[in-house]
């Protein structure tokens, strides 16, 4: 498991942290936190009974959300660091949203057993970052997705 420390999502400013898959702030959201792991980023989750597809499996909406807030949150991670932060620091970061999300799932993803995500980022223009995410349960790769993720545009900020 993830040395508890400081996740980017626990960084974003209070009108941002209301997402369903990572808002610190939405009390019925998945809270997912994504921290760095070398030169890759990583969220863990463990999913809950009521996230099942059927009896023994995991929803796969369940999944395209983690892999989701898993790519948005190691690109703001990626464009943080490229600031010269990093979380926990005073600065506040960046904040993206989702451009685009593609998932392949590998295998049907058991309950009961915690999910590691890992991510690799790569910047493709200063404002969208690409990242490739694979989902993990226990040692077994059950997804694998790409989510290019775009600087929260102003009117976002202005909503």
């Amino acid at each position: 498991m993830v040395k508890e420390g400081i996740a980017i999502q626990d960084e974003y400013a209070d009108e941002f942290a209301w997402c369903y898959g990572c808002g610190r702030l939405n009390e019925a959201g998945h809270h997912f936190r994504t921290f760095w792991q070398g030169e890759k980023t990583r969220t863990e989750y463990q999913p809950k009974d009521e996230h099942k597809a059927i009896p023994g499996f995991v929803y796969g909406g369940v999944l395209a959300s983690l892999v989701d807030c898993h790519g948005t949150g190691s690109a703001a991670l990626a464009l943080h660091r490229k600031n010269g932060h990093e979380p926990g620091d005073g600065a506040e970061p960046p904040r993206f949203v989702t451009a685009s999300l593609h998932l392949d799932f590998m295998k049907p993803t058991p309950q009961g057993v915690p999910l590691t995500a890992i991510g690799t980022v790569e910047e493709v223009h200063p404002k969208k970052w690409k990242v490739h995410a694979e989902v993990f349960a226990g040692e077994e790769c059950v997804v694998k997705g790409e989510v290019v993720a775009v600087v929260m545009p102003k009117t976002f900020q202005n909503a």
